[in-house]
């Protein structure tokens, strides 16, 4: 079954702890964390003391986006928090092979994520190494955006590359996802969906996450 990712992004910042404990009621699968440096992406969000204490009062798995230009200041902390999910971009990473090595050492699952302009062959080299993949679907950096139907086209490349050569991966679309891409989405082979302002933005969080499924 896809899991469901809500995004605490788009939630009441100022009430955190009450906005988790009513998406874990509503049967979110995982707590999705967009952290952004103001330089990889236009905006700030969380910081590792945020995501420390958000652990702590957390029931579910944490899945941290990291969207920032040095990500690997990042990876030691998270894993030591306890962070179950944790992505970085193509983009800003030189080495990416040593930087997964890092996450999966840390006991944490490792994944790359990609803008919607990267191709997805640029990490075929290294897909094998990898728990996930993290297509972006709309641009990284704001919340509430359309929905790019590109991410399509990335997920059956994704598959095909993974059936050919015998590799187990999970696929998570991050970005514009609601409920009438949902069932697209599943059917192309997205594993894990994200969802912000579709799950936050309505008073009943349970019916939104189970229109995704």
């Amino acid at each position: 079954m896809v899991k469901i990712a809500p995004s605490l992004l788009a939630s009441d910042f100022t009430k955190i702890a009450e906005e988790i404990k009513k998406i874990e009621k509503a049967g979110a699968d995982i707590l999705h964390l967009d952290v952004m440096d103001g330089h990889f992406v236009p905006n700030l969000t969380f910081g590792l003391p945020i995501i420390s204490q958000i652990k702590k009062i957390c029931s579910i798995p944490l899945d941290v986006h990291l969207m920032v230009t040095n990500p690997e200041d990042y990876l030691e902390d998270l894993c030591g928090i306890g962070v179950e999910y944790i992505s970085i971009h193509q983009e800003t990473v030189f080495h990416l092979h040593r930087q997964i090595t890092v996450i999966k050492s840390g006991k944490s699952k490792a994944g790359i994520a990609l803008n919607p302009a990267t191709n997805v062959e640029t990490i075929f080299p290294i897909l094998e190494y990898l728990d996930f993949v993290l297509l972006m679907s709309v641009n990284p950096g704001y919340g509430g955006q359309k929905f790019l139907p590109l991410v399509f086209d990335k997920i059956s490349k994704i598959k095909k590359y993974a059936n050919e050569h015998n590799i187990k991966i999970e696929i998570e679309i991050d970005g514009g996802v609601n409920n009438q891409n949902a069932p697209q989405l599943i059917k192309a082979g997205a594993t894990m969906l994200v969802a912000g302002s579709y799950v936050f933005k309505n008073a009943d969080y349970k019916k939104q996450i189970k229109s995704l499924r």
